[in-house]
């Protein structure tokens, strides 16, 4: 008679099967990426793509930085993230390039992000994933939180001296020019309301002013307990003068322009972003 096999001679006949289904989709995913090509990321490339949802790689000269999605439009997400690092100091779009996959509308509930994310993390690429650059507004709440030296708004902070878009020359209202300001900047600019932005009136000298010079501008035009200031990845203004942020390197009080020291905390792990959808 045969005897029954069992585990007390050594031999194994059970064990549990795992089937690992979402670390084979971000596998493939992250296959599928790599074998593409690189195109710059201008205008005339971004506007060539289909408007679909995706998934998509940034590069920064070269080196595999950011991976993200969009639920809806890949030209609208990278169209956001040209224009995010057009308005930044020490680095150019000029060095950037991004590759690109189409997905289904359905695919997004298995979160193709998450599953790059997964895949890449462990092997040391994609420095600005969960380190600042996917983050939006991150609200009134974080304005005075002190940021790590690795955050991409401490690495590449905001350029005060970019010109802003749509401005005019002649009479305008407060209330139109901070409209005008927060839509021609390539950075959030977040302010509080009040009655009387709406019936002052401002002079704009030139429609070719830098955010700086405007800045001046509008703090001599506001309430002297008002200021502006300027935080390394975006601008707020609120009455609250002179209270400081620690994470601001600049304030326009009264028309006056004060530098200050932003403070930041070692390098090391940064939150999660936000979820990259849009578009």
């Amino acid at each position: 008679m045969t005897p029954v096999v069992g585990s007390d001679d050594g031999t194994q006949y059970h064990k549990d099967f795992t089937l690992s289904i979402t670390k084979a989709l971000g596998d493939q995913l992250a296959a599928a990426l790599d074998g593409l090509d690189r195109a710059p990321l201008t205008e005339p490339n971004i506007a060539r793509l289909k408007e679909k949802p995706g998934v998509y790689q940034l590069y920064l000269n070269g080196e595999f930085v950011y991976v993200g999605k969009a639920d809806k439009s890949l030209p609208a997400r990278l169209r956001n993230h040209l224009g995010k690092i057009s308005g930044r100091r020490n680095i150019s779009p000029d060095e950037m390039a991004f590759s690109c996959l189409y997905v289904a509308e359905d695919f997004s509930a298995l979160a193709p992000e998450q599953l790059l994310i997964t895949h890449h993390k462990g092997m040391g690429d994609i420095p600005w994933n969960n380190n600042g650059f996917g983050n939006k507004d991150p609200g009134r709440q974080r304005d005075s939180t002190v940021l790590k030296q690795n955050h991409f708004d401490v690495v590449f902070p905001i350029d005060l001296d970019r010109p802003i878009k749509g401005l005019l020359p002649g009479e305008t209202t407060l209330q139109e020019l901070l409209e005008t300001i927060k839509a021609g900047l390539p950075y959030n600019f977040r302010y509080g309301k009040s009655p009387d932005f709406k019936a002052r009136s401002v002079h704009m000298p030139s429609a070719a002013m830098t955010a700086d010079e405007v800045f001046q501008l509008v703090s001599a035009e506001i309430p002297a307990k008002w200021q502006v200031a300027a935080l390394m990845g975006y601008v707020i203004m609120y009455d609250d003068s002179p209270n400081d942020y620690k994470s601001a390197w600049r304030y326009y009080r009264a028309g006056q322009r004060v530098n200050a020291v932003p403070e930041a905390e070692p390098a090391g792990d940064i939150e999660v972003d936000p979820p990259t959808t849009g578009g």
